[in-house]
């Protein structure tokens, strides 16, 4: 397939699949990589490899938004997000979003898990928003059981708004991780009333480990009950080969950070 030909496709999945208008946005390919210009930010992937640390190669990478303003200054994706709740955009930022990272991580020619966040305003929209982007995946021949919905645990204290959340996720065949795990408190019950496939344990959490001999003696326990929970657990933040070693002693095989793998295009 030529280049024109390549945006050409991709300019009619976005007109047909994800209702944006040539008005919308722009779109820009540099090699493999698809980029766009969108309320006046210009937003691109990157992805960081969840490594299995017995087998030494990656599970996974979670695709991760990079945002640059008119001025070029990077956003954070909160804020970017943000700026799109702001024009009342943030359904079609959140697809164009997706689909980029989608798109994205086919051309990296992986046959891994993708993790994707989801907003955690848009988490209970999956049957009207969630179905256009299960729409691409399979216009793409990527089953859902394939993809990883990354759900921030600490920014919805409701159990039962999260639990509604992730079984609607799950009937439609995605996997779960509950993200940011540990950053106010670790709680067992949670875990097991929510029953994700994966729980990513906040870098704050384990940073603290490090000044509190009573966590490292305690933190080996927690892990076990997990695993009895059929739960999988991932260590994030792992930048030196001290937080490797501590998360290893503790039964963590899984594993992200700059240590491990930086985000890469």
């Amino acid at each position: 397939m030529t280049q024109l030909h390549r945006v050409n496709a991709i300019q009619k999945e976005f007109r047909d699949v994800l209702s944006l208008s040539q008005d919308d946005y722009r779109l820009e390919i540099s090699g493999d990589a698809v980029a766009a210009r969108y309320l006046g930010l210009h937003i691109s992937s990157v992805f960081q490899p969840i490594v299995d640390l017995r087998k030494g190669e990656p599970l996974g990478y979670e695709a991760l938004l990079r945002a640059n303003d008119q001025n070029g200054d990077s956003l954070s994706p909160s804020d970017a997000f943000r700026q799109a709740e702001v024009a009342e955009r943030l359904v079609k930022f959140d697809r164009l979003c997706r689909t980029l990272h989608t798109l994205n991580y086919l051309n990296m020619g992986v046959n891994d898990l993708l993790f994707l966040n989801v907003h955690p305003d848009l988490l209970l929209a999956v049957h009207g928003h969630g179905k256009v982007f299960e729409q691409v995946l399979h216009q793409h021949d990527v089953p859902t059981q394939h993809v990883v919905i990354e759900i921030n645990e600490s920014a919805i204290s409701q159990t039962p708004r999260l639990i509604e959340a992730i079984e609607n996720y799950r009937r439609c065949g995605y996997r779960i991780a509950l993200d940011n795990f540990g950053a106010t408190h670790f709680d067992l019950q949670r875990l097991w009333d929510l029953s994700p496939d994966f729980v990513k344990l906040d870098r704050v959490f384990l940073r603290k480990l490090a000044d509190d001999n009573s966590r490292q003696v305690t933190l080996p326990k927690l892990i076990e009950a997990v695993h009895e929970l059929e739960i999988a657990v991932v260590a994030v933040g792992i930048e030196t080969a001290d937080d490797l070693e501590r998360i290893q002693a503790a039964g963590i095989h899984l594993a992200q950070g700059f240590l491990i793998g930086s985000p890469q295009n």
